[in-house]
């Protein structure tokens, strides 16, 4: 088992809504979503996004595509018209998740499974 972060095996999508951010997590192989499932929990994803996420984070499992969708609540700081911070907006959500580190068989940090293969993995 190796920790990588998840730029490497994952792509990800965010958006928002009012204050109300969406994020979806896309595994390359049906080998990598199930560890995705197993590693990346709605618990570990708003301890991640702490303290920016005040809500509830709900995940749902989109097995036809690998995917993971999170619904992070109250993580806007109010939503763009009425938030404080730099940086408002969902979009910036997804690049942050990636950086999240999860525990991945070694076996399946090769070009088939990966984004991009980790540093001293080839």
């Amino acid at each position: 088992m190796a920790k990588v972060q998840l730029r490497y095996v994952a792509q990800a999508r965010s958006g928002d809504k009012g204050n109300t951010c969406d994020l979806g997590l896309f595994a390359k192989t049906k080998e990598m979503y199930e560890v995705f499932k197993r590693e990346v929990t709605a618990e570990k994803v708003k301890a991640h996004f702490e303290p920016l996420v005040e809500g509830e984070v709900s995940r749902y499992e989109v097995d036809n595509v690998y995917a993971l969708k999170f619904v992070l609540e109250d993580a806007l700081g109010g939503g763009a018209p009425s938030s404080l911070r730099t940086d408002n907006l969902g979009k910036s959500f997804g690049s942050n998740l990636l950086r999240l580190e999860i525990e991945v068989p070694d076996e399946l940090l090769t070009g088939e499974h990966c984004i991009k293969v980790p540093p001293g993995k080839t």
